[in-house]
């Protein structure tokens, strides 16, 4: 990694300290008096005292200053060319747009009809243009000339009128024709928003088969998808600036509804104002987090990235979380109702990744988000307050709740129950056992911090986000986010630890905290109530997609196994459902052809006899099912080869059964169609099929008690009009229930004392402990309620996110919780003074000790039995008979064999013995082969991860006997 050189005398410590920042902040603050001494008054007014400025105004300063800052930036970091290119690239742009709307809409489009257009030659005005152009035609080119054949409100410039009939031609063309709309698919200039049919947002074709209805794209549509490389790199520069110019900046309305929501009257009576819904029965409240989206899209219209990230960042400073394929809240409330939205996620993932891709660009983002000079609430970090936080479940609420109560002056530990692996240190700051040490300023973000998505190490940070979302969205994003906080001096995160057992309520605050906050999530899906539910086969989605994500069985060189059988469906109709069926679409080619490879190699190290010589009669028609398609999916890729083509998986996978979206209603009755038609589109163009009105019924099984159909009640409208449902049969040898999930509430049937429930959520109270109701289903609660008890010292406990009726739904809603929830922390905590005197080191140091699990000693009993002893204090000291720990060891450390990463799976075992003054643990592992095997080549010393205790001992009684079983 290169040097960071700063200037201003600065070193790369400054931008890590609050002492710094307030040296950054007086710096800015100077320069700006010295460029520009109107707005520098106006500026330090409006921080003075917001009260006194009107929203609108507070934005146009933030926008009038935004440039300044960027400027500064650009010097600060030594990247001033760099900086300045990338402003030209907006600006050379511009030239696009204005045609775009003075040329192409306002007199091309209304010259030519679309009868008209269809009888143009557009190769003979395509070289009719270019010999009058003197260059190649692009929609750039196009553009920079029309520009000065017109005036700046469109009217031809005498001598160009000639040249402006042709362009006319050619843009109606280009606008009209299905040739022409080909031609410049991936382009902006010829190209308007669509209106909007909230019936057929989805282009698909409706079948019927076998009198079930079924949706699907036609073959035209689809587009290449293999394995799990990112796919979808975001929208282009034009793109973003398209949407940029199409914004009509309604900040300076107050109408900015995209951020704010669009709200009904209010009334008479109760004077609340509800907000509206769309066509879809969708509450447009716009963005949860209310950013200023507005004024994003104004800043980046006039080529000021860095300043238009650094609006982003006062509101949603984690926003590497959201955006592009995450969220669409604002889109809901866009001004553009009738026809296409500003596509405002797009627009700030593009943001973001501009200021990413400069040199030190990650740098620049990490110091917006700690300090940032537009944020006129808290432009620096605040002082250290002595507090403590733990908070529980490192997914959006965990991640942007750590974020702002760091910033707020507090210490914070963060807890998740997965596997967090290690980033090097010399990254991070932080060695894989808690230290402390120094790190490196990140120069390049694609060399020193991206992978291959496919290749990349599953870190387990990031919740849903990790191993929910698909790869349609860059994880990359989650080492970002992580390095924001891993980074601060008072912060820390633990892996493989679950509150409610490895810590406790009561262990939680004798260990010197101050406040619990709860961000776990949904954890409970919900099962299918049908015969045969539970027979191998049919699984919940979301252990399906925890499983893929976080197993690693998705890569190459991974041993996890997860074995899917073809056909798939999938039952449900939320995005959870989509995403299981386009991954299982991408999974199972990789999985059976890593099972040819992997065979072959055995058959030449063994003979085909050995290898087949312990699998049962359904594990043999199983290895030849697999090994059948791994060899025609081996043909078509040598086929594809030799055409110079990519592979087409898509026929074959439908030939074997496909992959169905199965749904007790209509397409656009489903939830995932009504809050994100896009992302049902792109799943449908990866060749997946829709089936509507079926609801499932039951299991049929084969032989060996293995699914292989799903029986459904399907509505079937019959030639007179009328309904009826008949029993229909799905082939199926996977089944996954998308059913929804309730939250992850089992901390309250664990300790009920600390955890109370009201109906099937957390109950809740007021700072004052009075019990109060949250709005259920709002990202907007009129008085937001995060608190659900406190105790006789007066520390509070709060939950967030999935967990909180308010804020249930999405990433960007649990970051809002937390947006929302940060401030009533910090005011709560300031009740009672901290339980610890222990400064932020100190603390942290003892709650790594306590928490962080290593290998004591490892101990061979028999020739296939070992004893594991670790050293996990927390852990051990929590155990009970009957209780189970899962037990990994972290990719980062783990040996590489024959090309073959040997991480391990999960692996479930019991406690033989407990030392719990010495915190020492001892599991018993009979190795069976697989992960179980590598437990024998652990190491003394060797950090692990021991999640747990877990689980309630069953009491089984006969008689008198009483039997402990986990």
């Amino acid at each position: 990694m290169a040097e960071l050189k700063l200037a201003h005398h600065l070193t790369f410590g400054d931008l890590y300290s609050r002492e710094g920042a307030i040296k950054l902040d007086a710096l800015f603050v100077k320069e700006l008096h010295a460029a520009n001494v109107d707005l520098h008054n106006r500026f330090t007014a409006l921080r003075a005292d917001p009260s006194k400025v009107s929203a609108k105004d507070q934005s146009n300063i933030l926008i009038e200053v935004a440039p300044y800052l960027e400027d500064f930036l650009g010097h600060l970091f030594g990247i001033e060319e760099e900086v300045e290119a990338l402003q030209r690239q907006h600006n050379v742009r511009a030239d696009i747009f204005f045609a775009k709307r003075m040329f192409v809409q306002r007199r091309a489009l209304r010259a030519h009809s679309a009868e008209e257009a269809n009888n143009f030659d557009g190769a003979l005005l395509e070289q009719e243009l270019v010999e009058v152009i003197g260059e190649l035609l692009t929609e750039l080119s196009y553009s920079q000339h029309v520009v000065k054949w017109i005036d700046e409100k469109g009217v031809d410039k005498p001598g160009f009128e000639a040249n402006t009939a042709l362009a006319a031609k050619y843009a109606a063309w280009a606008y009209y024709t299905t040739e022409g709309q080909k031609k410049h698919k991936d382009g902006v200039l010829f190209k308007t928003p669509k209106k909007l049919d909230f019936y057929n947002l989805v282009p698909v074709e409706t079948i019927q088969v076998d009198g079930i209805t079924v949706q699907k794209l036609n073959e035209h549509h689809l587009r290449y998808r293999e394995g799990f490389k990112l796919t979808d790199s975001g929208g282009s520069l034009e793109q973003a600036l398209d949407d940029a110019n199409y914004c009509i900046y309604c900040h300076n309305q107050d109408k900015d509804s995209c951020s704010k929501g669009m709200k009904e009257k209010p009334d008479p009576v109760t004077g609340k104002a509800p907000f509206k819904k769309t066509v879809l029965d969708i509450p447009q409240a716009g963005c949860p987090l209310e950013e200023k989206i507005s004024e994003m899209n104004q800043l980046k219209a006039q080529g000021f990235s860095l300043g238009a990230l650094a609006v982003v960042t006062i509101d949603n400073p984690m926003c590497a979380y959201t955006g592009h394929r995450i969220c669409n809240d604002c889109m809901k409330s866009c001004i553009y109702q009738k026809q296409e939205p500003v596509n405002i996620p797009r627009n700030e993932t593009r943001t973001l990744q501009d200021v990413l891709d400069l040199p030190w660009g990650f740098e620049i983002y990490s110091l917006l988000t700690r300090w940032n000079p537009l944020n006129i609430v808290r432009p620096i970090p605040r002082e250290e307050s002595g507090y403590k936080v733990l908070v529980s479940g490192l997914g959006p609420a965990g991640v942007n709740l750590s974020h702002h109560l760091i910033n707020d002056g507090h210490t914070v530990v963060a807890v998740d129950g997965l596997k967090i692996e290690p980033l090097p240190q010399d990254i991070s700051g932080v060695t894989i056992t808690g230290e402390r040490v120094p790190f490196k300023a990140i120069r390049d973000i694609h060399e020193d911090l991206f992978e291959e998505l496919d290749e990349r190490t599953l870190a387990g940070f990031g919740g849903v986000a990790e191993y929910g979302i698909t790869v349609r969205w860059n994880k990359n994003y989650l080492k970002v986010l992580r390095l924001l906080l891993e980074r601060r001096a008072t912060f820390a995160m633990f892996g493989g630890v679950r509150f409610g057992s490895t810590l406790t309520y009561d262990s939680a605050f004798k260990l010197g905290f101050d406040h619990i906050a709860l961000c776990m999530g949904a954890g409970k899906p919900t099962i299918v109530s049908m015969p045969n539910a539970l027979a191998r086969g049919v699984r919940t989605a979301s252990d399906f997609l925890m499983a893929l994500q976080l197993t690693g069985a998705a890569k190459k060189d991974s041993i996890a196994n997860l074995q899917l059988r073809l056909p798939v469906v999938v039952i449900g109709g939320g995005l959870t459902a989509i995403d299981t069926a386009t991954e299982s679409m991408a999974y199972y080619p990789l999985q059976v052809e890593k099972f040819l490879s992997r065979y072959e190699t055995l058959i030449k190290e063994r003979g085909e006899e050995a290898v087949r010589k312990a699998w049962s009669d359904e594990e043999k028609a199983i290895a030849e099912e697999f090994l059948a398609h791994a060899k025609a999916i081996r043909a078509e890729r040598e086929k594809a080869k030799k055409e110079n083509r990519n592979p087409n998986f898509v026929p074959l996978i439908n030939s074997w059964g496909g992959v169905k979206v199965a749904y007790r209603k209509r397409l656009v009755d489903a939830p995932a169609y009504r809050l994100n038609h896009e992302e049902v589109e792109k799943a449908l163009e990866e060749g997946i099929e829709f089936v509507e009105n079926v609801s499932p019924a039951g299991v049929k099984l084969d032989d060996f008690g293995h699914a292989r159909a799903l029986r459904v009640d399907a509505a079937i409208t019959l030639e007179d009009g009328k309904i009826e449902t008949q029993e229909k049969i799905l082939p199926a040898k996977a089944i996954f229930m998308a059913a929804g999930t309730s939250p992850n509430t089992v901390i309250a049937r664990e300790d009920n004392e600390h955890f109370k429930m009201d109906g099937k959520v957390f109950a809740a109270i007021d700072d004052q402990g009075n019990p109060v109701k949250p709005e259920p289903n709002t990202s907007k609660p009129q008085t937001p309620h995060v608190l659900m008890s406190v105790n006789a010292n007066g520390k509070f406990v709060s939950f967030f996110g999935d967990l909180h009726p308010s804020y249930v739904g999405n990433v960007v809603k649990a970051m809002g919780s937390a947006k929302q929830g940060y401030p009533i922390i910090s005011r709560t905590l300031t009740k009672a003074k901290p339980a610890s005197a222990e400064n932020s080191n100190a603390f942290l140091a003892k709650v790594a000790q306590e928490l962080i699990a290593t290998v004591h000693d490892v101990i061979r009993l028999t020739p296939n039995i070992i004893e594991v002893v670790v050293k996990a204090p927390a852990a051990a000291r929590e155990f009970s008979p009957g209780q189970f720990y899962r037990l990994q060891n972290f990719e980062a450390n783990a040996a590489v064999v024959n090309d073959t990463k040997l991480a391990m799976e999960g692996l479930a075992l019991t406690g033989a013995w407990v030392d719990k003054e010495k915190g020492l643990m001892s599991t018993i592992v009979l190795e069976m082969g697989g992960s179980s095997d590598l437990c024998a080549h652990l190491k003394k010393g060797e950090p692990i991860i021991l999640m747990g205790p877990t689980g309630t001992p069953t009491h089984i009684q006969s008689g008198e006997q009483v039997m402990l079983v986990g």
